[in-house]
C-alpha cells in the first residue's frame, strides 16, 4: 500500500509517497504540469509493488489536469475537499509548518488514515466539463464588467461633482 500526497500548484505539483506505515518511500519531489512530467510520474508510481493511491486537494481548477491524468494512466485518485485535509492536519499537529514538502507529506499520511473511505476521482465527461469552464468564464467577465462599470461612475463623480 503506497499513499501519494499531492500539493498543487500553478504549472506544478509536489508529490511524496508513503508506505504502509507512514515509512517515506519517495521524498517530496515536484512534478512539472506536462506530459512528460505526468508520464514520468506514472513511470516512477508504476515501479511501486503495491497497490497505490493518489491523493490531492481539489483547489481551483490546479488539480484538474493532474487528477485527469493520473485517472488515464490506470491510478486511483482522490481529490479531497481542502477543508477535510486542514480539519485532519489540526487534528496531528501542534505546530502549523506550511511549505509544499509538509503539505504533500501530511496529504499522504491523509490517505493512509482515510485509505478505505476515499473518494475516487472520475473526470466530468466533455460537454459538462466545457459547460462549467464557459459558465466560469461567463461570470469571470460579469463581475469583472460590473467593476469597471463601478469604478468608472466613481472617477466620473470625482471628476465632475454633481453632475449626474
Amino acid at each position: 500500500m503506497f499513499a501519494v500526497g499531492v500539493d498543487v500548484s500553478n504549472g506544478r505539483s509536489t508529490v511524496a509517497v508513503l508506505g504502509a506505515k507512514r515509512k517515506v518511500v519517495m521524498k517530496p519531489f515536484e512534478v512539472p504540469h506536462t506530459a512528460d512530467g505526468f508520464a514520468s510520474l506514472a513511470e516512477k508510481l508504476n515501479d511501486l509493488d503495491g497497490e497505490t493511491r493518489i491523493v490531492m486537494e481539489h483547489t481551483g481548477r490546479y488539480y484538474e489536469s493532474f487528477a485527469m491524468s493520473m485517472y488515464h494512466a490506470g491510478f486511483f485518485v482522490s481529490a479531497v475537499n481542502p477543508l477535510a485535509i486542514k480539519d485532519y492536519q489540526e487534528g496531528i499537529s501542534v505546530r502549523k509548518v506550511k511549505t509544499d514538502k509538509a503539505d504533500a507529506l501530511k496529504i499522504a499520511q491523509f490517505a493512509i488514515d482515510k485509505w478505505e473511505i476515499l473518494p475516487q476521482y472520475t473526470p466530468m465527461d466533455t460537454i459538462r466539463y466545457n459547460l462549467k469552464t464557459l459558465h466560469r468564464q461567463f461570470q469571470l467577465s460579469s463581475k469583472t464588467r460590473t467593476a469597471l462599470n463601478n469604478n468608472l461612475i466613481a472617477l466620473l463623480e470625482q471628476s465632475y461633482p454633481g453632475a449626474n
